[in-house]
């Protein structure tokens, strides 16, 4: 299971990690500003994004309301001191499905996130996105063009996703690195290049070779 984590206290968030890992066996990456939260939840796919109410840039309630506003369908559990009945109408009615009370116990925790994942949050219709007449399905990782379409490794597609949604603009390798592989991984920054050669092998058969551009000594745009 995939588990976004979004807490800023060093000690709390560093001891979540530890415990998702070790009790439950998920995957995690832990971010601790709201502004990085929802740019990991708009760019990669998780099973429950934990997410703490008092964050810098951007707070939970804040991000909740904006990830719903622009369409996402995944389930969010919210975490905060905050105990009262007005906090917690507060929360859920930002796009939260669940809410939990510090302090909590782990074992809570988990039973929370089990319960969460057990429910069906996959929209519909596959959430596509439309660039450069080509359609990325981020369900599948396929990016088509025409009648013509490549299947792209889940890094890869998260690279470009992340990319194409931030078009325009240049991406610092260093941030790239951290969004996509996080604040923990052994990867150099030559696993960015490697990445995007991939990628962009992959789209010269859509004849998309161009699509994404190096930015020498700093990173990578999506040039639409």
């Amino acid at each position: 299971m995939n588990i976004l984590l979004a807490e800023d206290d060093a000690k709390l968030g560093e001891l979540i990690e530890y415990m998702l890992k070790k009790k439950g066996g998920f995957h995690v990456e832990w971010v601790t500003e709201g502004e990085d939260a929802y740019y990991y939840a708009k760019s990669a796919n998780y099973d429950v994004i934990i997410m703490d109410w008092m964050m810098p840039n951007g707070d939970g309630v804040e991000v909740c309301q904006r990830l719903r506003k622009h369409g996402y369908s995944g389930a969010i559990l919210m975490l905060t001191a905050k105990d009262s009945v007005q906090d917690r109408i507060e929360g859920l009615d930002s796009g939260a499905d669940d809410y939990l009370v510090k302090p909590f116990e782990i074992d809570e925790l988990l039973a929370r996130i089990r319960a969460l994942s057990r429910r069906n949050y996959a929209p519909i219709l596959e959430d596509e996105i439309e660039i450069h007449n080509m359609v990325l399905h981020r369900i599948s990782h396929v990016v088509r063009s025409g009648s013509h379409e490549i299947q792209l490794s889940p890094r890869e597609f998260q690279l470009l996703n992340l990319l194409v949604q931030n078009k325009g603009q240049v991406l610092p390798r260093e941030m790239i690195l951290e969004r996509i592989w996080g604040l923990d991984t052994d990867v150099s920054l030559k696993t960015i290049d490697a990445t995007v050669k991939l990628i962009r092998k992959k789209l010269d058969s859509l004849g998309k070779q161009d699509l994404l551009q190096s930015i020498r000594g700093v990173g990578y745009k999506c040039e639409c």
